[in-house]
C-alpha cells in the first residue's frame, strides 16, 4: 500500500486536503470517490443543481465542475513530473476559471461524466506509473511536492468538497 506523503513533499496549503484521505489503497479511494458524487447526485432536481448556499457561493453544478477542474490541473502536474520533467507550477486562479466556465447551463450528468473522464484518466497514468515515479518531484507553489503528494491532494480535495456538499447542500 502507498504510504502517506511527509510534509516535506507538499506546501503547507495541501494540508487541508492530505489528512482527509482515508487509510487504504489510493486508487480504490479515488475509484470509490466517484461512486459517492453520483450517489449524492443521482436524484438532485433541477433547482437542486443550481442552489447556492450564499450568494457568493458556488452552486452544485459549479462545484462538481471545480473538482474537475482542479483534478485536470493536478493531474497534469502528476503527468509532467512522472515523465521526467521538473516544472515550477504556480497557482491558477480557480474564480477566474469559473468565471469563465459554462456549468451552471449545463445537464449535471454532463459535468459527472467530465469528472469521471479526468478522473478514469488520473487513475490510468498513476496505475501505470512504477514505484520510483511516485517520488519523483517538481515544484508546486514554490515548495518542492512529489508525485505522491499531487495524487493525495487529489483524493483530499474531492474529499474536502464532498463534504461540503454533504453538510451545506444536502439539506437545501
Amino acid at each position: 500500500m502507498l504510504e502517506r506523503p511527509q510534509s516535506s513533499e507538499y506546501h503547507p496549503y495541501f494540508e487541508r486536503y492530505i489528512p482527509l484521505v482515508e487509510d487504504g489503497p489510493l486508487i480504490s479511494i479515488l475509484q470509490r470517490q466517484l461512486d459517492e458524487l453520483h450517489q449524492f447526485s443521482a436524484n438532485l432536481t433541477i433547482e437542486e443543481e443550481k442552489y447556492r448556499y450564499a450568494d457568493d457561493k458556488r452552486s452544485v453544478k459549479e462545484v462538481i465542475g471545480h473538482m474537475a477542474d482542479v483534478e485536470r490541473v493536478l493531474s497534469y502536474q502528476i503527468f509532467a513530473i512522472a515523465r521526467g520533467d521538473s516544472p515550477t507550477f504556480q497557482p491558477f486562479n480557480k474564480d477566474q476559471y469559473m468565471k469563465y466556465s459554462t456549468y451552471n447551463e449545463r445537464p449535471l450528468q454532463d459535468i459527472l461524466f467530465e469528472l469521471a473522464a479526468v478522473r478514469l484518466a488520473t487513475i490510468c497514468l498513476l496505475k501505470g506509473s512504477p514505484d520510483d515515479t511516485w517520488l519523483r518531484t517538481g515544484t508546486a507553489l514554490d515548495h518542492p511536492t512529489t508525485v505522491r503528494a499531487l495524487a493525495y491532494v487529489i483524493a483530499g480535495h474531492d474529499k474536502h468538497h464532498q463534504n461540503i456538499l454533504k453538510e451545506r447542500y444536502l439539506h437545501m
